[in-house]
């Protein structure tokens, strides 16, 4: 859009608009300016030089249509009027993505309810991995409630279908669009029919969600001769976003959600540690919570990069802790660690907080188009200084591609 300044100078208030200037918004929210007198739009208030977004859903009564020039109006039936403008233009926000600022509405408090509050997901495609149990299924629940069609990506049909059954009688009225799908983690010809089988359906992806993982396990190697807490938690996610990177590309408004952990910080994969080796490590050099951390840290790179490589494509990928031992089936492998987590399970998140972070990034509306970003608490915050290294990051990618490549090659896949 071009910047015209146009006559700035009728006005005493700085929020008003010149003559010959009128506020407008697209589909997404964000609203620009058209000149009718310099006939130009821009994205910048022509006072102030702010950028603005629409947050928030219709006030009561009103609902939206598409007229014969893909223009998008809106209808007041209670007052039976209809206009091109968006009732909520009074009450637009500053959007200060373009800065990377975003203004925070939730916290460690807030439930999948209170952000989901009022949004109509309808027409939203989305996958979850490990959607059958803790977290993933809490967001599965949560997004399907509210209209999207879900599928849940699990391993274990047979909790998965269970999962799914109990979201559906919560709101039988509803007719819940939840389908489950087969998807083994630890081997990648399981991702690759799930891709397959999704692609056959011939459905868009609006959101893919990377949230399963392993945590606490004994050292053991994949079909695919990995390490398997490096395939299921990194590789095999960052394989499958490769399946069905054309599918997110045909899609609107298309994101990735990487579910991470604050675990991350405490390991470090630069220089020396940097190799195939020590990801995916044999078994004299295992240590299973060093495993779970250096996973957690290609989770953060994995996304920041990927961010990196598909903005300018349309895609955006956001990553986030969920929240610090939440009781969930993560630490059933080591009961050390599960003690603990009982101990605690008070004084920690419930599964709809814990779940928060995951909708929040899946669906904000402030987060349209944005990405790159690092979230705890639905609040963004800084990850550790390893994670955004990007010279690591790309070596990351280049490694993970090898080692797909090479497994593949291996078992003729």
């Amino acid at each position: 859009m071009a910047d015209d300044p146009g006559t700035l100078l009728d006005s005493d208030s700085e929020d008003e608009l010149p003559v010959g200037w009128e506020e407008r918004s697209t589909r997404d929210g964000r609203v620009y300016y058209a000149n009718h007198s310099g006939k130009a739009t821009q994205w910048q208030h022509p006072r102030t030089g702010k950028r603005k977004r629409i947050v928030g859903e219709l006030p009561y009564g009103w609902t939206t249509g598409v007229d014969e020039n893909d223009c998008q109006y809106f209808i007041d039936h209670v007052n039976k009027k209809t206009t091109y403008s968006d009732p909520r233009l009074a009450f637009a926000v500053e959007d200060n993505a373009e800065r990377g600022e975003i203004t925070q509405r939730f916290d460690a408090y807030s439930t999948c309810k209170s952000i989901l509050l009022g949004r109509d997901l309808t027409g939203q495609y989305v996958i979850i991995t490990g959607a059958n149990s803790g977290i993933g299924f809490e967001t599965a629940r949560s997004l399907a409630i509210h209209g999207a069609h879900v599928v849940m990506a699990c391993r274990n049909l047979k909790k998965a279908n269970a999962a799914a059954k109990k979201i559906r009688d919560e709101r039988p009225e509803a007719n819940l669009e939840i389908e489950v799908m087969l998807l083994d983690l630890a081997s990648f010809r399981s991702v690759q029919q799930f891709a397959e089988n999704y692609k056959l359906r011939e459905w868009p992806l609006n959101i893919l969600i990377l949230n399963a993982a392993v945590f606490g396990l004994p050292w053991q190697l994949t079909e695919d001769g990995i390490e398997t807490t490096f395939q299921v938690n990194h590789l095999s996610h960052f394989y499958l976003f490769q399946l069905l990177k054309n599918v997110l590309l045909n899609s609107n408004n298309p994101r990735v959600t990487v579910v991470s952990s604050e675990s991350h910080r405490f390991v470090n994969i630069t220089g020396n540690n940097f190799n195939v080796g020590n990801l995916s490590p044999p078994k004299n050099e295992y240590w299973s919570m060093l495993a779970y951390n250096r996973s957690k840290l290609c989770n953060v790179l994995f996304a920041l990069e990927l961010h990196r490589r598909m903005c300018n494509h349309g895609i955006a990928c956001n990553v986030l802790h969920p929240g610090n031992m939440i009781y969930t089936g993560l630490p059933k492998n080591w009961w050390l660690i599960w003690f603990v987590y009982m101990f605690v399970r008070p004084f920690t998140k419930t599964l709809s907080q814990g779940a928060a972070t995951t909708v929040y990034c899946a669906t904000a509306r402030e987060l349209d188009c944005v990405g790159g970003l690092y979230f705890n608490n639905c609040c963004r915050c800084v990850p550790s200084d390893e994670s955004m290294n990007e010279g690591t990051a790309m070596e990351l990618w280049e490694i993970s591609e090898r080692m797909i490549k090479e497994s593949l090659s291996k078992h003729n896949l």
